[in-house]
């Protein structure tokens, strides 16, 4: 059966999605904001083994907010959590949020990763995090760039150049199944020799350069990382991460949401050579914006597949889109 991407080939090809990026070029780094219409059902998913977030506790099947407002992705470790307050800020100024009484909260999860020693100018006096958070969010469209955008912005895979990638399908049902990531990784996205990517099997429309499968057609490992030889031994401690967001139009439950972003780390897996590492904070949202009756085990089975494939494509997006910078540490794929 012949699957087709969404008009846009993007996250937003789910309807009532927006995604906005804000970033700093001296900084070398950014935030990645998506934003619903409406509150949309979420939950999440970790796996790599150094995560930093914020309010993703909430995100568990068993707590009792079912909705969020936006997720933010964001470069700056732990100062780059400060995103999600100036998110926070400017939802609260539109009226968005949970109403407790007379207050109303905006429900804000995020999740970070490291890219303070990439080579641009950390030296800052005042956090720049919250600022880039309410420009994101700003900004937040239905077309979007990918590579090196947002939380992308300075990011480093284990041979190249990370970046922000994106990736959708459609199913024979209508159901829409898409993927938002930030590429940072300790592993390679790439197989030996650094022409085909891991995920290549499941690319659509050429949308990484079409090269197909690595011909060799055996397990290769990865070449040495040129991440670790320009960081030294700080990239093998914790300075990596894949952040992701995997969502669809189709009506899921807050547990269904969890089982999703489990889903989708599959795909991961897939397109990262070795991922889910003690070294990695690799950590999955799944969202859903339906709003009718949840589907049954049966119908969401697809779903999850969908989920994985949508990850691993827009993981190798994101690498292929990355364009390079003055002072930048490693290359870009092209």
């Amino acid at each position: 059966m012949i699957y087709k991407t969404g008009s846009r080939n993007l996250i937003t090809d789910i309807r009532g999605l927006r995604v906005g990026n804000a970033q700093d070029t001296a900084l070398k780094s950014g935030s990645t904001v998506l934003l619903g219409n409406e509150p949309f059902t979420a939950s999440v998913h970790v796996m790599g083994g150094g995560p930093g977030t914020r309010e993703t506790d909430l995100l568990a099947p068993d707590k009792t907010v079912q909705k969020v407002d936006a997720l933010v992705l964001s470069g700056g470790s732990a100062f780059g959590l400060d995103a999600c307050g100036g998110v926070a800020d400017e939802l609260r100024k539109m009226g968005r949020g949970l109403a407790i009484g007379n207050v109303t909260v905006p429900i804000v999860p995020g999740a970070i990763l490291f890219d303070l020693l990439n080579g641009g100018d950390k030296s800052w006096d005042v956090n720049p995090y919250p600022a880039l958070g309410r420009a994101a969010l700003n900004d937040a469209a239905e077309n979007f760039a990918l590579g090196s955008v947002g939380a992308g912005t300075g990011a480093m895979a284990a041979r190249h150049k990370g970046g922000l990638g994106s990736a959708s399908v459609v199913l024979p049902d209508g159901t829409t199944v898409a993927a938002l990531v930030v590429v940072n990784a300790l592993g390679s996205v790439t197989t030996h020799g650094d022409r085909h990517f891991w995920a290549a099997p499941f690319e659509m429309d050429s949308e990484f350069g079409g090269l197909g499968p690595d011909p060799t057609a055996r397990y290769t490992a990865p070449d040495p990382s040129h991440k670790e030889r320009a960081m030294g031994s700080h990239a093998s401690i914790g300075a990596n991460t894949t952040i992701a967001i995997i969502a669809t139009d189709a009506t899921l439950a807050k547990t269904q949401c969890h089982r999703l972003a489990v889903n989708a780390h599959d795909g991961m897996a897939r397109a990262i050579v070795p991922s889910h590492t003690p070294l990695d904070g690799d950590l999955v949202f799944g969202l859903s914006t339906g709003t009718g009756a949840p589907v049954d085990h049966a119908a969401y089975a697809p779903i999850g597949a969908a989920a994985a494939t949508c990850l691993s494509r827009a993981i190798a997006r994101a690498i292929y889109e990355a364009t390079p910078a003055q002072d930048d540490l490693i290359s870009t794929y092209r």
